[in-house]
């Protein structure tokens, strides 16, 4: 029995054990849940403050940082082309010299303005005639040494455009030892000139005639001689950019200036006719002034110890075409600055809950600074107007103004891209 008694007595202690062991996971479990119920209640009531908290910082916010990778795009490079000459215009149509320039200035070059440069004329470009042996020019000063206006003038664009060991300009391979230059003012074209939108208008010249004082007509004209042949011909060049990639020099890219028009391009591209160069970067434009001989009939005067003028010869022949309308043509000198602009994006977002609140005084009233107007306690309304960007320091960089003007509140945000440029 007592071996009958045992598995008796072990059956009833294990059935026994058991709702014991049930109680005992039962419990546990009801702790387990007890605690991630605590705990989930501790994160919510922590991440509801979190938010208030970021909610209150929002309201009075001053400054917002920007996320490099998500807000600013810096690097954005775009070319900017504009018409080269005062007032927007492209085509210069109207020409003026100084009547207050000196004698010796004269002698140098002739400023060209767009108006009557003691009224509302403004320098738009200057003209110059350069002579490698010192030929069609006297020195005012009273030296004998052959250093004249016109050599000072060859050796000058020389010097800042020729490579180190070349001392004449070359055009389609020919090195000439006289030049005419039209030198556009610096500030107009900026950067550069903008290849392609260069075009020159020059009128016949009437050819040799007789000049006061003695000189044989073999010399060529001079002062008040000079006039366009009244046939209306144009010689019509433009840089040959749009056919060539250009020669790269120590001053920048060099064109061709050849026969043609803006709007017709090159005449004859297989066999052009070249008359100079265009300097792009330093706003030169170097004529041949042999090819101005014998296409334009300019007769430049080349000889020595002679005040041969030669600079007023391309400014009548400028002028005189601008004077001359063929159709819708309208025969000017059209150039265009062109600048290469780096900008940097900043996108600025302005959530619902900031920046709805303002620390201008007219938002307040009364000594204790109270809202202005009640309805702005649960409805602020505020005008968005401009954009300050600051460095980590908190000064002040740039302004940026809003074209108009804003409406923000709570039921409102914004996205205002400003634009960097430098």
């Amino acid at each position: 029995m007592a071996f009958n008694n045992r598995p008796v007595r072990r059956a009833t202690a294990a059935r026994t054990a058991l709702p014991a062991a049930a109680t005992r996971e039962t419990s546990n479990t009801s702790t387990t849940q007890q605690i991630q119920s605590l705990a989930s209640q501790l994160a919510n009531q922590i991440l509801r403050e979190r938010e208030v908290a970021s909610r209150r910082a929002r309201l009075g916010r001053v400054f917002t940082t920007f996320d490099p990778a998500e807000d600013v795009i810096p690097n954005q490079q775009e070319t900017v082309t504009k018409a080269l000459f005062s007032n927007n215009v492209g085509n210069l149509l109207t020409y003026f010299t100084s009547s207050t320039a000196t004698a010796t200035q004269k002698t140098y070059f002739q400023n060209i303005f767009n108006g009557n440069p003691t009224g509302t004329g403004s320098s738009q470009l200057s003209i110059a005639f350069g002579d490698r042996n010192g030929s069609g020019s006297v020195d005012l000063t009273g030296n004998l040494n052959n250093d004249t206006p016109t050599r000072a003038i060859y050796k000058q664009y020389a010097q800042l455009v020729l490579e180190p060991n070349d001392t004449k300009f070359t055009i389609n391979g020919v090195d000439t030892d006289r030049i005419y230059v039209v030198n556009f003012n610096r500030a107009r074209f900026r950067e550069k000139l903008d290849p392609g939108n260069v075009e020159f208008n020059i009128a016949f010249l009437s050819g040799s005639q007789a000049v006061a004082g003695g000189v044989s007509s073999n010399a060529g004209m001079t002062g008040s001689a000079v006039k366009v042949d009244g046939t209306n011909r144009v010689l019509r060049v433009i840089d040959d950019s749009g056919a060539s990639l250009g020669n790269v020099s120590e001053a920048g890219l060099v064109y061709n200036l050849v026969s043609g028009s803006i709007v017709d391009g090159i005449n004859t591209p297989s066999t052009p006719q070249y008359f100079g160069l265009l300097y792009p970067q330093h706003g030169y434009a170097i004529f041949d002034a042999n090819k101005l001989d014998t296409t334009a009939s300019f007769e430049t005067v080349t000889g020595s110890l002679i005040q041969g003028d030669n600079a007023i010869k391309l400014f009548t022949a400028i002028s005189g075409a601008a004077t001359i309308i063929q159709g819708s043509n309208k025969f000017g000198i059209q150039a265009r600055s062109s600048e290469q602009v780096k900008s940097t994006y900043y996108y600025v977002r302005v959530k619902n809950g900031e920046y709805n609140y303002s620390n201008n005084p007219s938002f307040v009233t009364g000594s204790l600074g109270q809202l202005a107007f009640s309805t702005f306690v649960q409805d602020p309304q505020v005008y968005l107007t401009t954009v300050g960007l600051y460095n980590e320091r908190k000064e002040m960089l740039a302004v940026a103004k809003l074209s108009k003007p804003v409406l923000k509140a709570f039921t409102r945000e914004a996205l205002i891209k400003v634009k960097l440029d430098f």
